[in-house]
Formats: structure tokens, sequence, C-alpha cells
């Protein structure tokens, strides 16, 4: 079973940055469909970004033109670089490994029906 370790969680403060990764031990890491799940307390969880190994990508309308999806596949690591933060981005984050008929169906409205692995999460607050 893959393990996917996150880092990178912490305090911002409204419109700060904030970077994320992820360390996956999954050997064939570069073909793998990768992203970011967070959860808000009392919320559902939410999709926030994917990347496919051929680099297709998908953003939340809500993260869009603020926060970035990135892979280093020699490193097996995902990266998510999150600027102009926003009170509403505060949500634990998780570290996602998708079947990769998720970008191939482009159906991330039911993405968790693609979910095969997470990791434990890193919180991420922020304050006004």
């Amino acid at each position: 079973e893959v393990q996917l370790v996150e880092s990178g969680g912490g305090l911002a403060h409204t419109g700060d940055s904030l970077s994320l990764s992820c360390a996956s031990s999954r050997s064939s890491f570069s073909y793998s469909v990768m992203g970011w799940v967070r959860q808000a307390p009392g919320s559902q969880r939410e999709l926030v970004a994917a990347l496919s190994s051929g680099d297709s990508t998908f953003l939340a309308d809500s993260v869009k033109g603020r926060f970035t999806i990135s892979r280093d596949n020699a490193k097996s690591t995902l990266h998510l670089q999150m600027n102009s933060l926003k009170a509403e981005d505060t949500a634990t984050y998780y570290c996602a490994e998708f079947s990769a008929y998720l970008s191939i169906y482009e159906d991330y409205s039911k993405w968790d029906r693609y979910l095969e692995s997470q990791g434990r999460g890193t919180p991420v607050t922020v304050s006004s």
C-alpha cells in the first residue's frame, strides 16, 4: 500500500502564501494521478486540485488563480503552492492518489469514486 506523507501546513494570515508537499512511496509515482483534497471543520471534503501523469490539471473554482499544483517525479513528490490565502482556505489538506480514470473521464465532480489512497493530512489555518 502506498504511503503518502504531507508536510508544510501551518498558520498564515489572509493574503499570505503557503506551500504543501507530499512524499509518495510509490515507485511508479510518475504514472499516478495525484491531487489534494481538503476538509474544513463541519464541511464535506472537497477536491482542490488534481494532476495527471500527462500534466492534465484540475483546479477547483474556489482556488483558480491562487493555487498551483505541481509534481517532481524524480523525487516522487507532489506540491501545492497556495497564494493569496483566504480564511475560507482553512482546512486539513490531504494528499491523495486516484485511479487514472479520474483524468481520463475528467469526472472531477465525482472524484471520491476514484480515490485510492490518501495521507493523514496537514492542517492549514488562515486568520484575518
